[in-house]
């Protein structure tokens, strides 16, 4: 499955970022993709930069494209099902950033 998930991460990473105009989607990175067993569905989580109602804007359009970017994934990949595609965004770069912060504030982060 983990090759799957990989798959599928790299043809939706390629199609936001080179076919999808939606002004909505700003910097968007996608992070990794859970597919079912039975690859019916498949979360895929987004990174976005930017204030929560950015954020929101953002996974918006990705939701309004998920159709688009589903056809693309069935047709490179030619898997037995195409699966449904569910956007979810992912804050754990945030959640290091602000690690990494604390640690600088406390003198213990990466030597500068």
């Amino acid at each position: 499955m983990r090759r799957v998930n990989e798959a599928v991460r790299e043809v939706v990473s390629a199609h936001i970022a080179e076919d999808v105009a939606d002004p909505r989607i700003g910097f968007v990175t996608v992070t990794g993709v859970e597919t079912s067993a039975d690859l019916r569905s498949a979360r895929v989580f987004v990174s976005i930069l930017g204030e929560q109602q950015e954020r929101d804007a953002a996974l918006a359009g990705l939701a309004s494209a998920s159709g688009y970017l589903q056809q693309r994934v069935g047709e490179e990949l030619r898997l037995k099902r195409t699966p449904t595609l569910d956007f979810v965004h992912d804050d754990s770069i945030r959640h290091g950033m602000r690690i990494t912060e604390l640690l600088a504030e406390e003198g213990r982060g990466p030597a500068r």
